[in-house]
């Protein structure tokens, strides 16, 4: 059998999507914060000439769905715009060691050992790195970490938890006089609640361990975190939902976002020039500006589609409380709106809704459904999440629910539910295991 090949010219016709520099724009758009979308503005004003951005008139705030009403502008509060004094924790102890007179080469390696504490206050050097790096004794290394270890907040200075524990238990004369050997000599043992066989071998009872670990509880095991001095980053809310007399309101905010002003008479001025390059020029960048328009539109009016069928979706959530999640998919929200479930993604990513129970991501109101016994609608993963918070929350720590014990108790409420599941939700939710919740007293 042979095979012969022939050279020739065939005519195929295929229809394919072009991705436009307007479709791509507007996708771009779609997926971009708050934030993010303010940063390319920016940007977008650093390339076309004709554009300036300006903040928004308190009038043109908030756009309104067809179910919304008009928000009370809410008061900036004074105080928050008072400079915040800067207090790291190096301004901290060097405070504190200013009244001490000092050698040129103690503050040399005070210095180099301040620089190496992480944010927590924990000293992330060893003597003999610090040693090698300043050229020094070892012993003068020591002495300098033993003198910042007696500052204040206790524990700073510490290479490890168990030595800053150690360093808080010696200045507390309220300490129990068992908390020093559990750390000192039991650290790993104790942290890792193998009481019955510690209590055995000290000869103890396990309620005294249980008073120390009590006690324990009472200590900073970052004493350095308090001085960290970055701002919070607060959430710009895309949205907000009201209740009113039982009734949904919603509104679509977009305060954050400056308005984006052209040009036209620059644009006109330039317009005169007969030089077809400059008139090519002009066209491009009027174009881009009208572009960027429909773009920011498109985006405006599909979060709020989303967000209004979010809403919908989810009405016993925001009549009845977080507890009331309903399953719902993106791929549900798609069908309804007749998108493509990217575009759904694109929507939610970053986003988010206040509600009256605070403000949340949009994507949290989405959750895979849980099978239920009953005859009525599935569960969502968040339903099985709180009920089992609510399980554990409940229970006696004297006698801890096993995984098994809680999938039993959420089998009967109606949720079909596997041990493995119950262990997987608990660890997301950064619930220790039953062994860990135990208490002896």
């Amino acid at each position: 059998m042979s095979i012969q090949l022939k050279a020739g010219l065939w005519q195929h016709q295929s229809l394919k999507l072009a991705m436009t520099q307007q479709l791509t724009q507007a996708i771009t758009l779609l997926q971009y914060s708050t934030q993010e979308l303010k940063e390319f503005l920016e940007a977008k004003t650093m390339e076309n000439p004709f554009l300036q951005l300006e903040t928004r008139e308190s009038s043109d705030k908030v756009h309104h769905s067809n179910y919304s009403v008009n928000r009370t502008q809410q008061d900036h509060h004074w105080i928050e715009h008072i400079a915040v004094q800067s207090n790291t924790l190096l301004d901290h102890l060097r405070l504190q060691l200013s009244h001490l007179r000092s050698t040129a080469k103690e503050r040399k390696i005070l210095n180099y050992l301040f620089y190496n504490l992480d944010e927590n206050g924990y000293l992330k050097i060893s003597v003999s790195e610090a040693s090698s790096v300043l050229s020094c004794r070892e012993k003068d290394i020591e002495e300098m970490i033993q003198l910042i270890q007696q500052l204040e907040p206790a524990g700073v200075g510490a290479e490890n938890l168990q030595r800053c524990l150690m360093l808080q238990i010696e200045r507390d004369p309220n300490a129990p006089a068992l908390a020093k050997e559990l750390i000192l000599a039991h650290f790993i043992e104790f942290a890792d609640k193998k009481w019955t066989r510690l209590a055995k071998k000290l000869q103890i009872e396990v309620k005294d361990i249980q008073m120390v670990a009590d006690y324990i509880q009472t200590l900073n095991p970052k004493p350095g975190a308090a001085f960290n001095s970055e701002k919070p980053q607060y959430v710009t809310p895309d949205m907000y939902v009201q209740i009113q007399d039982h009734e949904i309101k919603v509104q679509l905010l977009d305060d954050e976002l400056p308005k984006i002003i052209f040009h036209d008479h620059y644009y006109e001025e330039l317009s005169q020039l007969e030089d077809q390059q400059v008139i090519q020029f002009l066209k491009e960048k009027q174009q881009d500006y009208e572009w960027l328009i429909k773009s920011l539109d498109q985006r405006k009016q599909t979060i709020l589609k989303v967000g209004l069928l979010i809403v919908k979706k989810q009405k016993p959530y925001f009549l009845k409380g977080p507890t009331h999640l309903l399953p719902l998919t993106m791929r549900e929200i798609a069908d309804e709106l007749g998108v493509h479930e990217s575009t759904v993604s694109r929507s939610v990513r970053g986003k988010y809704m206040q509600t009256p129970y605070g403000t949340v991501e949009l994507k949290t109101f989405f959750s895979n459904r849980i099978p239920s016994s009953e005859r009525e609608e599935n569960r969502s993963t968040q339903q099985v999440k709180n009920q089992l918070s609510i399980i554990i929350k409940q229970e006696d720590k004297l006698k801890p629910l096993s995984d098994q014990e809680i999938c039993n108790r959420l089998q009967k409420e109606g949720f079909i539910v596997s041990r493995r599941t119950v262990a997987k939700y608990r660890e997301q939710l950064g619930i220790p295991s039953s062994t860990k919740r135990k208490r002896y007293a």
